[in-house]
């Protein structure tokens, strides 16, 4: 009896809560692969402290430093020429649609990816890149494209006065290691990159050399030796393993119009030792680690209580990082709270809760999906039946 008074009174907060639920600005819970035993954050995690903000070096200074040395391959001068050392990703075969302008090559967007016809391995690699200047979207939707060599994506993203997930930003190791600093320049100027790239080294089948990379933005060090783990993907751990010997330099088209220019590099052939600095963290400190994120997420979950279905997804989210028994009884009773509340309502006010009740369903897809809650967890049943029998899981 006790209990389902409790449930009844949480019916009606839910019920009164407003409608409108605002997601993190530096990214979504519950979106990439979670915590591990030798990685306290999830993929994509916007619990990721973010980089401190640094000013970078006047141009004038980066510009004498920007300029190919002698021993440098060119892959891009800024001339109509120079085109056509690149090629269709998708098809080899074919030239890019990318375009020249201004001495910088644009994307053209949803015209795919570009890469170079010459293939290297270890490497010295310079870029200049330049976002819109006209700024359009935000997070992840603002200025996006990727520098990929081997398979690792160096973010490309106009991370100026844009929140997003750290891993995200520019300059990061894309998933895996977020930049030391955000030493950007305002949209539509150009950023100063600056990349070694050595790859991992197996023998027999094993590992005697991880691979690492380091990266300097605009003459500021944003990736200081960081391991590298396999190629970077979207949402999913990288899984380490050995990467091909060479293959070309791939730019992103990811629906912005960034430009790039001053494009070289000079292939090395020596490792540098000792082993990189930049590593995962050993199990024991990654669950310490996740234990002071789990109470760090809890925490801010009790000062939400002015918006239940925030705290209710934000006291799930602790329950990635560590399991709590009593933290589970809390959004499990929450969770059923919640569902009978929006079960309750009638269409005309169930209509705009469409995008909240969506969040809330993915939300526990998610948590099922890596056992945190049971796959019969009820509330998920039960919102899962309400968004199909609204329609809402059809995609247009």
């Amino acid at each position: 009896m006790k209990s389902l008074r409790a449930i009844s009174f949480l019916v009606a907060v839910f019920a009164s809560a407003s409608a409108a639920f605002a997601a993190g600005s530096t990214g979504n819970a519950f979106y990439g692969d979670p915590p591990d035993d030798r990685h306290p954050w999830a993929i994509h995690d916007q619990n990721r402290p973010q980089p401190k903000v640094v000013a970078p070096l006047p141009v004038s200074e980066l510009e004498q430093k920007a300029r190919p040395p002698a021993d440098a391959v060119v892959l891009f001068d800024g001339t109509e020429a120079a085109l056509a050392k690149w090629v269709s990703d998708k098809n080899p075969n074919e030239p890019t649609k990318w375009i020249v302008r201004d001495g910088a090559m644009e994307c053209v967007p949803k015209s795919g990816y570009v890469r170079t016809k010459e293939e290297f391995g270890d490497c010295q690699l310079h870029v200049e890149w330049a976002a819109p200047g006209k700024v359009e979207g935000d997070g992840q939707g603002r200025g996006n494209s990727g520098i990929f060599i081997l398979g690792v994506e160096i973010q490309v993203l106009d991370s100026y006065n844009n929140p997003t997930y750290a891993d995200g930003m520019a300059c990061s190791m894309y998933g895996v290691n977020p930049p030391l600093a955000n030493a950007l320049r305002p949209p539509g100027e150009f950023q100063y990159v600056d990349i070694t790239f050595h790859k991992p080294v197996y023998k027999d089948g094993q590992c005697v050399d991880p691979g690492w990379v380091t990266v300097f933005c605009n003459g500021v060090l944003v990736q200081d030796r960081a391991q590298l783990e396999g190629p970077t993907g979207h949402r999913a751990r990288t899984k380490p393993g050995p990467l091909p010997e060479k293959g070309p330099l791939r730019l992103q088209d990811h629906g912005n119009p960034v430009r790039f220019r001053n494009i070289w590099y000079r292939p090395l052939s020596l490792k540098t030792w000792p082993l990189p600095a930049q590593r995962p963290l050993s199990a024991k400190a990654t669950a310490a680690k996740r234990k002071e994120l789990a109470a760090s997420i809890r925490n801010d979950a009790a000062r939400k209580g002015d918006n239940a279905v925030e705290q209710m997804l934000r006291f799930a989210e602790s329950l990635v990082y560590e399991k709590d028994d009593a933290t589970f009884k809390k959004v499990e009773q929450m969770a059923c709270a919640y569902a009978a509340s929006v079960k309750e309502l009638p269409a005309d006010k169930l209509a705009p809760k469409k995008d909240e009740v969506k969040k809330v369903g993915d939300a526990f897809k998610y948590l099922a999906k890596w056992n945190i809650v049971p796959a019969d967890f009820a509330p998920k049943t039960d919102i899962e039946k309400l968004i199909k029998a609204q329609g809402w899981d059809k995609k247009k």
